[in-house]
């Protein structure tokens, strides 16, 4: 089988960063589908691995979204059969996406939305599970509900910015704020539905007061430790702040919090997976409602950057763009 991984740790323009792997062909376990990869995307968390992380026991096979086809299926799986069309983020645990084939649990994945080809349906499983479980779960926002309350989204033209405010946009009755820095991300981000974009390179104070507005809810998706005294700040008292980025901990003062008595949450969607909780299955039924929402026209693919087919070469590039912070939706490649 072939597949895109990393020895080790290396920066990108390191002619070894990616390499070329030639491996056995998995075999799948109890609850396993052994998916033919068509299509893959790239997330934020394969430049970090790639660049940080020095693999445990030879070489990694990066990558987490994908679609495909299923090809073999375990003993013990009831939900899939072999030629269903299906799209997933895998678990972090276990080898990814950037490969012909890949082994992924059957209670993680989903099938494919049918009015999408397999590239724009990768654009979607991990960042519409981090974002559906940090609004509705986090959060704990119940569907149509949120009048009268506002949302801020920071980041909002990134990977789970743009899906979250269309969750946010279609099935609750929130007010969505979006920051976007660039003409370009402002009108992505008003495209996937913000009903308002204010720039996070400026006062996020004075922008949200503006708008007469104070935030219950505030979703974080990078720069966290840059933004965190103007978050609690402009939020309302007894709101929640949730955070999916990795900022740097001396830079973060939870005191400013207590006062409002805001709640903190991380989002991790790799947590269910990594400890096999008991409601792990909720991936595949949060992932079957986003495909449903997706085929009634009520959500949209975030793809916005076709990489070509997937080579080291097409790969580099998109780790690059994803790098440069200027990347928009998602960055997808075929397979094959």
């Amino acid at each position: 089988m072939k597949a895109i991984g990393y020895h080790r740790p290396l920066p990108l323009d390191d002619a070894e960063a990616l390499a070329a792997l030639d491996l056995p062909e998995p075999q799948p376990g109890p609850r396993d589908l052994l998916v033919e990869v068509k299509a893959i995307s790239v997330n934020p968390v394969d430049v970090k691995l790639r660049a940080g992380v020095a693999p445990e026991d030879g070489p990694r096979v990066l990558g987490f979204d994908a679609s495909g086809i299923v090809r073999a299926v375990g003993p013990e799986v009831t939900l899939f059969k072999p030629g269903d069309e299906v799209f997933h983020a895998g678990s972090i645990a276990r080898p990814g996406t950037n490969a012909e084939l890949h082994l992924v649990d059957e209670r993680i994945a989903a099938r494919k939305p049918a009015s999408l080809d397999h590239a724009q349906a990768a654009a979607l499983p991990l960042t519409s599970i981090t974002a559906w479980e940090l609004l509705f779960d986090r959060f704990g926002i119940a569907e149509g509900s949120g009048k009268g309350d506002a949302l801020l989204v920071i980041g909002g033209a990134g990977g789970v910015g743009s899906i979250l405010i269309q969750l946010a946009r279609q099935l609750t009755d929130l007010t969505v704020i979006a920051t976007a820095s660039r003409p370009e991300t402002r009108a992505w981000a008003e495209k996937m539905g913000a009903h308002h974009v204010i720039d996070h390179r400026g006062d996020l104070v004075e922008q949200v007061a503006a708008l007469n507005l104070a935030p219950r809810y505030v979703a974080g998706t990078n720069g966290t430790d840059r933004h965190f005294p103007a978050i609690a700040e402009l939020m309302a008292p007894q709101g929640h702040f949730g955070l999916i980025d990795d900022p740097d901990p001396a830079k973060i003062d939870i005191s400013l919090l207590k006062w409002k008595s805001i709640a903190l949450h991380w989002e991790f969607m790799f947590t269910r997976s990594v400890y096999e909780t008991p409601n792990m299955d909720a991936q595949h039924r949060l992932l079957t409602r986003v495909a449903e929402l997706v085929d009634a026209g009520t959500l949209v693919t975030t793809a916005n950057h076709d990489g070509g087919v997937m080579s080291v070469e097409t790969l580099r590039d998109a780790h690059r763009l994803q790098e440069s912070g200027t990347a928009i939706g998602k960055t997808v490649l075929t397979v094959g």
